[in-house]
C-alpha cells in the first residue's frame, strides 16, 4: 500500500500538505558565459562561434533559467536546487541576480570536463546551513569526465541533509558501449552513500542529476523515485520521439515514507514536436537556429519532502 500511495503521488505530482522542503533539479543545457578561460577553452558558446553566443543572449538564457526555479513552488521558490551543464561561477552569479529577492548562495567547483560543464547547487542561505562540500572525482582519466558534488547542510539549525548531484557520463558513442562509465560512476555515489550512512544509518540523503539512464533501483541502500515512471511513458528528455527519465531522485530509507517526486511538465516549458508527434522540451538552439524563448532539452524535477 505504501508503494501504491507514492506512486499516485508521483503520477499525479501531489504536493504533500505538510511538505518540509523542496529540490529542485534540473538540468539546464549548455549555460555557457560568452567569454573563454584556460579552464573552460569552448569556442562554440562565444560571440564569434558558431552559436553566435553573445552577453545579450547568456543574459536571456540566466533568466529564463530563473523563471523556472521561481514558478515551480507554488508561493515560494525550492529550498534547494541542483543545476547541470553550469560552466563557471559567473554563470551563477548572474542567473542568482535574476532572482535578487531569493535568498540563494551556490556551490559549485570546476571539474575535468572537455566540454568545461559542471554540476553546481543553489541553497536557501536562510533555512540551510552548509556544513561541508567538496568536489567527487569519478576518475574516468581517459575520458574526463564532470566530477560529483557532495554537500551537507543543517536544515532549520535541526536536522542534516546530505546531497550529491551528478550528471554522470553521457551515451557517446552508443548506450551499451559507454554503460561502464556510468556504472563507474555508481560505484562513486554507492561508496559515499555508504560512507555517510555507515556514519548514521538514519541519515537523510538525496542523491539527483541526470543520470543518462532510464531510472534503475541500482544505489541499494537507497531508493529511486522515479521508477514507477518507467513504464508510463512520460519523461524529462525526448530523443527520436521516445521520453526517457534521464533526471532522476534517489532518496535513504528515512526520507523513502514522506517523499514525492513529480516532473515539471507545464505546457509552458515545451514545444510541439513537428516530427514526432506531441511535445518536446522547449530548447534554447534547435539546431543552430537560436530560440530566445527556450529553456532546455530536459524538464526539470521536482522532490518534496514532508515532516
Amino acid at each position: 500500500m505504501r508503494k501504491y500511495g507514492l506512486i499516485l503521488l508521483l503520477l499525479a505530482g501531489i504536493v504533500p500538505a505538510n511538505c518540509q522542503l523542496t529540490v529542485l533539479s534540473y538540468n539546464v543545457e549548455n549555460f555557457f558565459h560568452p567569454s573563454v578561460d584556460a579552464l573552460n577553452p569552448d569556442v562554440e558558446y562565444t560571440p564569434n562561434g558558431t552559436r553566435h553566443w553573445s552577453y545579450r543572449r547568456f543574459s536571456r538564457k540566466a533568466e529564463q533559467i530563473a523563471r523556472v526555479i521561481a514558478t515551480s513552488v507554488p508561493d515560494g521558490y525550492p529550498d534547494l536546487v541542483a543545476l547541470n551543464e553550469v560552466e563557471d561561477d559567473s554563470c551563477l552569479v548572474r542567473l542568482c541576480r535574476k532572482m535578487p529577492h531569493y535568498p540563494y548562495r551556490f556551490i559549485h567547483y570546476d571539474s575535468p570536463d572537455k566540454r568545461g560543464i559542471d554540476v553546481a547547487l543553489l541553497y536557501d542561505s536562510v533555512r540551510l546551513s552548509l556544513l561541508a562540500a567538496r568536489p567527487v572525482p569519478v576518475g574516468l582519466s581517459e575520458t574526463p569526465t564532470r566530477d560529483l558534488l557532495y554537500a551537507s547542510f543543517l536544515v532549520d539549525k535541526t536536522d542534516t541533509l546530505h546531497v550529491v548531484a551528478c550528471h554522470l557520463p553521457s551515451q557517446l558513442g552508443g548506450f551499451a558501449a559507454s554503460q561502464w562509465k556510468r556504472d563507474s560512476a555508481k560505484a562513486i555515489i554507492r561508496h559515499l552513500s555508504d560512507s555517510v550512512l555507515a556514519a548514521s544509518p538514519n541519515a537523510r540523503m538525496v542523491v539527483c542529476g541526470d543520470m543518462n539512464m532510464p531510472p534503475k533501483d541500482d544505489l541499494y541502500p537507497l531508493h529511486n523515485l522515479m521508477m514507477p515512471l518507467v513504464k508510463s511513458g512520460v519523461g524529462t528528455h525526448k530523443y527520436r520521439g521516445i521520453w526517457t527519465c534521464l533526471d532522476q531522485f534517489y532518496v535513504s530509507e528515512s526520507l523513502l515514507n514522506r517523499s514525492a517526486a513529480r516532473i515539471a511538465d507545464d505546457r509552458w516549458l515545451q514545444d510541439e514536436d513537428r516530427r514526432f508527434a506531441g511535445l518536446k522540451p522547449k530548447r534554447t538552439f534547435n539546431g543552430f537556429r537560436y530560440n530566445r524563448n527556450g529553456f532546455s532539452d530536459h524538464l526539470p524535477i521536482l522532490l518534496h519532502i514532508g515532516q
